[in-house]
């Protein structure tokens, strides 16, 4: 069925579409948010596989990520005693909060399946690679997530690589640009 169809049916025919409901029809979701990301992290690791998973919180660490006031540039996750646990984060302390405030950057634990914290185990352990948290938000539902990324760390010669890569793709966009 076309989407001209599905946008009448849905009784918001009332006038001309607006332009955001384009090509993609696909309305934007007011829960979701990203909180923190970690952006050096594609830059100093090699990401080759992500995963989301569940972070455990306490309410004054949601009422603060809601505020995005939360850092995990500097954080990595590690599997610890059979868990997988988020270490060095750092979420603000909640100031309406006065009698049940929280540490800043106390360890967090993270929620993933036994299959999944069994291949995340094996690759750390015997593959040498890191977690790598990338990015913490909130998701269509309004639950706090977290993506890491199973990565190998790169040497100097890769960065510089990929930072050549980098600025030949702006070059190339910035001369596609003034032929146009």
């Amino acid at each position: 069925m076309p989407r001209v169809a599905l946008w009448s049916r849905a009784g918001l025919d009332t006038g001309p579409r607006p332009a955001y409901l384009g090509a993609m029809a696909k309305l934007s979701n007011p829960n979701y948010k990203v909180v923190a990301e970690n952006r050096r992290a594609r830059y100093d690791f090699a990401i080759e596989e992500d995963l989301e998973c569940g972070i455990m919180l306490y309410g004054s660490e949601v009422k603060s990520l809601r505020e995005g006031q939360a850092n995990i540039a500097e954080s990595y996750a590690a599997v610890e005693d059979g868990e997988l646990w988020l270490i060095n984060s750092y979420i603000a302390p909640y100031l309406q909060a006065k009698t049940f405030g929280h540490e800043e950057k106390r360890r967090r634990k993270l929620l993933v399946s036994r299959k999944e914290l069994a291949r995340l185990w094996q690759a750390t352990a015997r593959k040498g690679m890191t977690l790598v948290p990338l990015v913490l938000y909130f998701n269509d539902r309004g639950i706090a997530k977290l993506k890491i990324g199973i990565a190998k760390g790169k040497k100097a010669a890769d960065k510089r690589e990929t930072e050549a890569k980098r600025d030949w793709q702006r070059q190339k966009a910035r001369l596609l640009r003034q032929n146009q």
